[in-house]
């Protein structure tokens, strides 16, 4: 539970990004600063990266945020910025998996957790099969 000054809240949403056309781009390096890179971008928005994983093709977030702050707003500058910088500093890796312009697709996936205890989802993200 957080508290703000006429609220307490507990929202969590398990979010998942895929890379454009799906292409394997990520390995492990990449997707340990793509998860610096959106810690530092939730703790802008007052909100919590609770728990972080991904394959080659995707990432999924567990989010910890303030009712104050509409979702797709936080997502729109997570993708946002984790492109510009990834693209930026794995110009090479990412040019030859063939994504062009575009790092992310365009959509995503956002889900309540309110409904499934958080162990469950927590273990879901955990168990991801991460590049080696």
């Amino acid at each position: 539970m957080r508290r703000g000054n006429h609220v307490i809240h507990n929202l969590h949403a398990h979010l998942v990004f895929v890379t454009n056309y799906r292409r394997e781009v990520f390995n492990d390096n990449m997707l340990t600063r793509c998860e610096t890179i959106m810690r530092d971008v939730c703790e802008g928005f007052g909100a919590q990266l609770r728990e972080f994983n991904g394959e080659g093709d995707h990432v999924h977030l567990l989010v910890h945020y303030p009712p104050n702050i509409a979702l797709s707003k936080l997502v729109n500058s997570l993708k946002g910025v984790s492109s510009r910088y990834l693209r930026t500093e794995y110009t090479g890796r990412i040019n030859r998996t063939g994504t062009g312009p575009v790092f992310w697709s365009p959509s995503y996936f956002a889900g309540s957790c309110g409904g499934a205890p958080l162990s469950i989802v927590k273990d879901y993200i955990d168990n991801q099969k991460r590049p080696a």
